[in-house]
């Protein structure tokens, strides 16, 4: 015996066969049973080529373009024919040539609509991977004319004679992105080669970033749907596309704060907000030479190289293997996307050792530094070999975790009696605020209130009860300068403690 519901399923199922046996009586000839041959079965709008018996095969038409199969998510649908249903669910290369020539054919009577400009269609330039909006249609068509505007002002005609006309930037800037536009003086269009950061934000909080290498044949995938490479490259920086699924990515590129932040990391990293402030204690200008002990993952490293400049000098000492390497391969990956993206080279100012320290006298042999930055769990074990180096007057830095090693840092300079004196020891906390418009549950902004009189007040309660009238009719686009309310607390996400930093500096006793 059969249960209620299995007997429900069948019965929706025979339903479904049914309608769909409709479907295929009312818009093709298609064979009911298997072929014996084992040859894929063809679809047209008659028995040629049906293959029912096998006789009447007929390939796909080589060389015919592939039509996509779906119209972008944006604009508006017609409905589709049984035909195109069906043709859309058999493999392509089941299609007879005839099936072929009746959906171009009904793609051209559809693009030559007056509803044209409404469906989403792609550029004729379109990549893979990219999904266009009537916006953007039109964007990519005034770029078109504006080009071919331009190449007929390069040339001015005066009687017999041609004179060239030079209305464009300098030449060293005169680069071009992929959709026509002329890019500034200075700007680069993104290649390959060069790190590209994407982002999405929702609800003023980002979603979704990632840093990647922009690479010949890449592709970006996400859970947000995918991006082809080829649709990045040639693209101004800070360009939007969407993804395979319809999501707008911001594209750009990141900067050498989000570049420590997203790299690969082997331990921990120094914060940005933290080598800031270490930079600001060692009063670091071009042309310094600065010890750093502790590569880690090259972040520190990187901001120094920044602030020394092409005159200067880093000399970062790293004891493990792993670090060392990790921190290499980092600095050397952002001097070669800075070259791709600027045109000129990173200066190549730092020399990473692998060393101990408190064992690399013979190193720093023939040394003095303006600054020195440490980065260990045991900094005060160092002390005695690289104080002697740093310049009478100078500061050294030192990044710790815990409040335990603050306590024995300072406890070994007096051991040691090493001539330093510690000035401050702080922490350094970033609060980021939220900041936004108030705004009601249907989307409309809300409005300042005013104090009235008690006789004025009732009268408008009388009209409006709810006081949302007039800011309806409004509406955001009409709001005078200053008449919305803002929202402004602390963000909920906050940054937690990283390190605490020590300032000692060198005194002669």
């Amino acid at each position: 015996m059969l249960s209620s519901l299995q007997l429900k399923q069948a019965v929706f199922a025979r339903h479904k066969l049914a309608r769909l046996g409709a479907a295929l009586r009312e818009g093709c000839h298609a064979s009911p049973r298997p072929h014996a041959s084992g040859r894929p079965r063809c679809f047209g709008t008659n028995s040629e080529g049906s293959g029912e018996d096998g006789s009447n095969y007929k390939s796909a038409v080589p060389g015919t373009p592939q039509l996509p199969l779906k119209r972008p998510l944006f604009g508006r649908r017609r409905h589709l024919s049984p035909l195109e249903r069906i043709s859309q669910l058999v493999p392509e290369e089941s299609l007879t040539s005839e099936v072929w020539q009746l959906r171009e054919a009904t793609k051209e009577d559809y693009s030559e609509g007056p509803e044209s400009a409404q469906t989403g269609k792609r550029p004729s330039d379109a990549l893979p991977g990219q999904i266009y909006t009537p916006e953007e249609v039109d964007v990519s068509k005034e770029n078109k004319q504006s080009q071919l505007r331009v190449q007929e002002m390069d040339s001015v005609s005066v009687g017999d004679s041609v004179i060239s006309a030079d209305i464009g930037p300098p030449a060293e800037s005169s680069e071009c992105c992929q959709d026509g536009a002329i890019c500034l003086p200075g700007e680069r269009p993104l290649s390959y080669g060069e790190l590209v950061l994407a982002e999405h934000r929702r609800n003023k909080r980002a979603e979704f970033r990632k840093m990647f290498l922009l690479e010949e044949g890449g592709k970006l995938h996400s859970t947000w749907g995918w991006v082809a490479h080829s649709a990045i490259a040639e693209r101004p920086s800070g360009s939007t596309l969407r993804t395979s699924m319809g999501t707008p990515l911001l594209l750009r590129r990141p900067s050498l704060e989000e570049f420590t932040l997203y790299m690969r990391r082997g331990p921990a990293i120094s914060y940005p907000k933290d080598c800031t402030a270490m930079l600001q204690m060692m009063d670091v200008t071009e042309g310094d030479c600065v010890l750093e002990s502790g590569s880690g993952s090259g972040s520190m490293t990187l901001f120094l190289s920044r602030a020394v400049g092409s005159k200067g000098r880093v000399l970062s000492v790293e004891v493990r293997d792993d670090h060392h390497r990790r921190a290499s391969l980092n600095y050397k990956r952002w001097r070669t996307s800075w070259s791709q993206r600027r045109g000129e080279d990173w200066p190549d100012n730092v020399q990473f050792v692998k060393a101990d320290l408190q064992t690399a006298g013979p190193l720093l042999k023939g040394w003095g530094f303006h600054s020195i930055a440490l980065d260990m769990v045991a900094p005060h074990l160092v002390l005695p070999v690289v104080v002697p180096h740093l310049h009478p007057g100078a500061v050294c830095t030192v990044y710790l975790a815990n409040v335990t090693q603050v306590v024995d840092l300072l406890e070994g300079i007096r051991c040691s009696r090493v001539p330093l004196v510690y000035e401050r020891i702080i922490e350094v906390q970033y609060r980021d605020w939220l900041l936004a418009p108030s705004i009601r549950k249907n989307g409309s902004f809300n409005s300042r209130r005013a104090p009235k009189e008690k006789g004025l007040e009732e009268e408008d309660e009388e009209d409006d009860p709810n006081g949302e009238g007039k800011e309806e009719a409004s509406g955001p686009g009409g709001r005078a300068f200053g008449s919305v309310p803002y929202v402004a607390r602390p963000h909920p996400e906050q940054t937690s403690h990283t390190a605490f930093l020590v300032k000692l500096r060198k005194i002669l006793k």
